[in-house]
């Protein structure tokens, strides 16, 4: 197994701690306004009666929020490597007025989690910025329960010839530029479009999945295959 984000995970983690406080204004630009859907979509592939979820690479913990609201009596931990994220996470679990919710600094990589903890694991837009996401899916595996569910939603590389042109300009040139004004971080938002071009595609992560371990793998596309949820069974 080889890396699938070769960029150093400490430049990765100096990213995100660098645009966080303006990551969710930026996230709705760069989804176009749609991220919010794709997680209530990806939220109803839950399929079980969880107790505790582990919401990896939560980011500033909009899915954590919104697996708090959705299952008010279970557990969600909300785990993320960037410490200015999980500021940002904090302000807005409190607002929340979610108790549900555990926030934590770790890595995806090496989890500290018991084998067998977790009745659902969710991962969204975090895959791709991890340095071996064959590793994560290892580690996703081993902390869920048998019969558990992974949850992950990511963005892909568009590869339909007829949206390939205006997603390449979208990415590569205007969502960088809208980086510049909105965050002054242009490098850091060039790199979220090269990890986007970078990783592995839709197909692929279903069979990396499915080298782990996992079973019962459904793909569900998303604007034109822009992004997709991979909902798996251990």
């Amino acid at each position: 197994m080889g890396l699938t984000n070769k960029v150093p995970e400490k430049d990765v983690q100096k990213t995100f701690n660098k645009i966080a406080g303006s990551y969710d204004k930026l996230n709705s630009i760069m989804s176009l306004g749609t991220h919010q859907k794709w997680r209530q979509k990806a939220t109803e592939k839950i399929d079980v009666a969880p107790r505790k979820i582990l919401d990896l690479c939560c980011g500033t913990a909009d899915w954590t929020i919104m697996l708090a609201q959705r299952y008010p009596h279970s557990q969600i931990v909300g785990m993320d490597f960037s410490q200015e994220m999980l500021k940002v996470a904090q302000q807005k679990v409190g607002r929340s007025e979610a108790i549900n919710i555990v926030l934590e600094s770790g890595n995806a990589m090496n989890l500290r989690y018991a084998d067998n903890s977790f009745d659902v694991v969710t991962i969204g837009f975090g895959l791709r910025n991890v340095p071996d996401a064959n590793q994560v899916l290892q580690e996703i595996y081993r902390v869920l329960k048998p019969d558990g569910q992974l949850i992950c939603l990511e963005a892909f590389k568009v590869e339909t010839p007829i949206v390939k042109l205006g997603w390449k300009v979208y990415f590569n040139h205007l969502m960088p530029l809208m980086g510049k004004v909105f965050a002054k971080s242009q490098s850091e938002y060039q790199y979220l479009d090269d990890s986007v071009n970078k990783f592995v595609s839709i197909k692929r992560l279903a069979q990396m999945m499915q080298n782990v371990g996992f079973k019962d793998i459904e793909v569900t596309d998303l604007m034109l295959k822009a992004a997709a949820i991979h909902a798996a069974r251990k």
